[in-house]
């Protein structure tokens, strides 16, 4: 049931929003250059790989050396605004429509990140991943890797067909209030290199789980 309404939600939205995606594909064309889509192979269900579709919010400049210059210097105001208002992420619903992707669900991360969770952060594999998730509703990219992957864990845990609904109108909220879009010091995640947190993350978890059913 959850994989036939999110095709249908994606089919939908993929309908009424062509024309937006029309003009952002005019507008990323003219200021960030081709191609219009990034696309990156991500882990999916059990870390099956696939390719991802977000529309380009950085340029392609490169140092003297050739060597692409940092995201901060590549992303540019009107590709900060794409990301403000989530924009990069529609061309997703292609993924969803496909079955690559729920709508909610952990986000799906870097393909070298695979190796360095632990068992217990393997967990958030167990599901398909999501255009939005409970970290991405609970503190986006200004939370700690060790807290994000807590709450993608808490998801697998505890998913329900009104814990979807309930995150997918905290994203909307979360959208049009742009929170959580970087991490202290970075313009959006600094890379994951494994936990160090892991032990503390969980008791924050447990905090968090005793607060949430206390309502």
């Amino acid at each position: 049931m959850k994989l036939l309404f999110d095709r249908l939600v994606a089919l939908s939205l993929l309908i009424a929003v062509s024309p937006l995606l029309l003009v952002l594909s005019v507008l990323i064309r003219c200021k960030l250059g081709a191609p219009v889509f990034f696309v990156q192979e991500r882990p999916g269900r059990y870390g099956k790989p696939f390719f991802i579709y977000k529309f380009r919010t950085m340029t392609d400049q490169r140092d003297t050396s050739g060597e692409l210059l940092s995201d901060a210097q590549r992303l540019t105001p009107f590709g900060m605004m794409l990301r403000k208002y989530s924009l990069d992420e529609l061309p997703q619903l292609w993924n969803v429509l496909k079955g690559e992707l729920s709508l909610v669900g952990p986000r799906p991360l870097l393909m070298e990140y695979l190796p360095l969770y632990t068992p217990r952060q393997m967990k958030r594999h167990d599901v398909l991943p999501g255009i939005t998730g409970w970290a991405q509703v609970n503190g986006r990219n200004a939370i700690t890797w060790e807290q994000k992957f807590e709450l993608d864990v808490w998801y697998v845990e505890n998913r329900s067909f009104l814990l979807d609904m309930k995150i997918l109108l905290l994203t909307v909220k979360r959208v049009l209030q742009k929170t959580g879009i970087s991490h202290e010091g970075c313009v959006t995640m600094e890379k994951f290199t494994g936990s160090k947190q892991a032990e503390q993350a969980r008791r924050d978890l447990r905090e968090f789980d005793r607060a949430y059913e206390s309502g």
